[in-house]
């Protein structure tokens, strides 16, 4: 189970970058392989402000729908367009190609987000 130390987690199983004011976000190893094999994902609030918690958007794997729930508030500034035609890239590459969406965060609180070593214990590893 891949989960890098440099990167944040959430008790919902997505993960952030932040470079500068701008967090990358996507979904961790452990939830991709849960999901199994992705066959699409949706992102329909890009130019939205969306609040730390709510739906961003959904991935859609083989046998089941999941929810994506944004890990701060800001506003979404683009969707991984590779996502469109290679949407298995999450499945082999969740912290490179995979990459969900970009995000000017709103502030620079993010203590609701968990140490790589916090979330392998959420998880049991």
């Amino acid at each position: 189970m891949n989960i890098p130390d440099n990167l944040q987690y959430t008790k919902e199983h997505e993960w952030v970058r932040f470079e500068g004011d701008i967090a990358v976000i996507g979904i961790t190893d452990f939830a991709q392989s849960e999901l199994g094999d992705i066959v699409y994902v949706e992102v329909d609030t890009v130019g939205e402000s969306v609040d730390e918690g709510k739906i961003f958007g959904s991935v859609e794997a083989v046998k089941t729908v999941s929810d994506l729930y944004m890990p701060i508030t800001g506003e979404v500034l683009e969707m991984n367009a590779g996502l469109e035609s290679a949407p298995e890239s999450i499945n082999t590459d969740p912290y490179g190609e995979g990459w969900i969406i970009k995000v000017r965060a709103a502030s620079a609180d993010n203590a609701g987000l968990l140490s790589a070593q916090a979330y392998r214990e959420l998880i049991g590893h």
